[in-house]
């Protein structure tokens, strides 16, 4: 199935159609809520793939200073 790529584009037209939308189904009350929880959410995910990428660092600086210690070890 064929789907033309400018199906595919978020225009800032689009993106004010979805506010809008939003704001009639969920009122003006519940907005600032689903915004603050998406904030914090995003927040978490930050927070959490930081960690992993420290984790995946720290892992290779230990691979590095052994194979360096077992290298002068051999000579």
């Amino acid at each position: 199935m064929f789907i033309p790529t400018t199906l595919m584009v978020v225009t800032p037209t689009s993106m004010i159609v979805i506010a809008v939308v939003a704001l009639i189904i969920f009122g003006p009350k519940k907005l600032p809520q689903f915004g603050k929880a998406m904030g914090s959410t995003l927040k978490e995910f930050k927070d959490a793939t930081k960690g992993l990428a420290t984790d995946d660092d720290d892992d290779e600086e230990e691979e590095k200073k052994k194979s360096q210690k077992k290298i002068e070890s051999e000579v």
